[in-house]
């Protein structure tokens, strides 16, 4: 199970009740250890992201009431760390998925089927000449064709 990833996200929880708070840091500090823990492209790194004050007048003039005594942006973040924790108690840690992975998933999208098949041969073969024959396939392709495969694996 994942032990110190739960306990990490306690120790947030916990900051969270601290009278010094700096959402901002917090935010910062949680996201890294979310991004390790999860992976950048999880809800729940995202949700941590996005959280903020609302300065609107509705919700200063809501919050001068005596009907809501804890900060919500507090509650919400513990919400999410929760959640995590929950995850990471019943599903365990996530399946780390390499880079390489991720660049091939992109190229299958973009590529055709041949193209795809030929890079993946030459790449998975033992003869010396891989990076020219590699070249020569993408030599062939449409220039847009490219730029859309370095911007998704760049973007990713």
């Amino acid at each position: 199970m994942a032990e110190k990833e739960i306990a990490l996200l306690q120790k947030q929880r916990e900051k969270l009740a601290d009278k010094s708070f700096d959402l901002e840091a917090w935010k910062k500090q949680t996201t890294l250890f979310l991004h390790r823990i999860f992976g950048a492209d999880h809800a729940i790194v995202r949700m941590i992201t996005e959280l903020k004050y609302d300065y609107s007048s509705w919700n200063l003039r809501d919050a001068t009431g005596n009907e809501k005594s804890d900060d919500p942006v507090k509650m919400q973040a513990d919400e999410i760390l929760e959640a995590a924790i929950l995850e990471l108690e019943s599903l365990g840690l996530p399946d780390p998925t390499s880079s390489a992975d991720k660049v091939w998933e992109l190229m299958e999208e973009e590529l055709t089927g041949k193209q795809f098949k030929a890079l993946k041969a030459i790449v998975e073969s033992t003869k010396k000449n891989k990076l020219a024959k590699v070249q020569e396939v993408l030599g062939s392709m449409e220039k847009e064709n490219l730029i859309s495969i370095l911007s998704r694996i760049l973007i990713s």
